[in-house]
């Protein structure tokens, strides 16, 4: 039975492919219970690796059910035929991604990019505080709605963190994501918390908003790796940031793991606290405690 006919039986009325991936599809959809457009992504599981059946669809779906926040695509339904396929049926992105949306606008004004990136910075939090790595931060994976508010999506290299009998959180040793938005312990196969390489890729994603280009050539990793480890972030001097937004990036792309910002440092950061009107900083926050508070 194909996919319209399945589909169809659920009240949904399939539209055009949004996109393909190497395990899956999404289309979009017309929901009749919810009266609104949807996006479904399809998934064949005769056709994909046991690999990806074992470890990373029960995470993608573990997190799409447990994680419900206003910047998270929210999952409204997700059911398996007895032929095999997955239906995750998910909100719907109407404006497309980031970086499509960057690719056709610029770069963004920092009062426009402080707003959507508080809403990214926001919904990694509610994840890392839920015990989850998002793992595959990068332009592509953040979704627009119709008032181009951020939706962050693909949660397939997700990861539900676990802890050692001393409490203490097990490294990841799993490379994931994009060389482009990955950080240099990912990139170098060194054992991590994936909570705090996810905050590196937070800071290539800023980066890419308020400049409209990459950080980093990735098309030579061992050399982009060097330049990291020096903590050398080329700021143009064809755009001119306010310091606080070059000190958040700088934070962010901190090469040394230890003392790099967690989630809820970076959402204390002052760049994310002035007033657009005045340019004035609405709160004052006291002096950063040490990062091993963080982890």
């Amino acid at each position: 039975m194909d996919d319209a006919v399945v589909l169809g039986k659920k009240g949904y009325s399939l539209s055009k492919t949004l996109g393909e991936g190497s395990y899956g599809k999404v289309k979009s959809a017309y929901c009749d219970r919810l009266k609104r457009n949807v996006a479904i992504k399809i998934i064949d599981k005769r056709k994909t690796p046991q690999d990806f059946l074992e470890r990373f669809l029960p995470r993608e779906i573990e997190a799409l059910k447990r994680l419900q926040h206003p910047s998270i695509i929210k999952t409204y339904e997700i059911f398996e035929t007895s032929a095999g396929k997955v239906y995750i049926v998910m909100e719907l992105g109407e404006k497309g991604d980031l970086l499509d949306y960057i690719k056709i606008t610029g770069a963004m004004k920092e009062d426009i990019a402080r707003i959507k990136f508080q809403q990214l910075a926001s919904a990694i939090k509610h994840c890392h505080d839920s015990d989850f790595a998002h793992r595959d931060l990068k332009c592509e994976n953040i979704l627009l709605d119709v008032d181009l508010n951020i939706k962050l999506s693909d949660f397939g290299f997700s990861k539900s963190l676990s802890r050692d009998e001393n409490g203490k959180t097990i490294l990841s040793k799993t490379f994931c994501g994009s060389a482009a938005y990955a950080a240099p312990e990912v990139l170098q196969g060194i054992p991590c918390d994936p909570r705090a390489s996810d905050i590196w890729s937070l800071g290539v994603i800023l980066y890419t908003m308020v400049y409209a280009l990459m950080p980093f050539d990735d098309s030579n990793v061992r050399n982009m790796i060097s330049i990291q480890k020096q903590h050398r972030i080329p700021f143009p001097s064809s755009k001119n940031l306010t310091v606080e937004c070059k000190d958040l990036i700088y934070r962010l792309l901190q090469p040394n793991v230890s003392q790099r910002m967690c989630i809820d440092e970076v959402l204390k950061h002052s760049w994310l606290h002035i007033n657009a009107s005045t340019g004035d900083l609405r709160v004052h926050f006291p002096r950063r405690q040490a990062h091993t508070a963080c982890r």
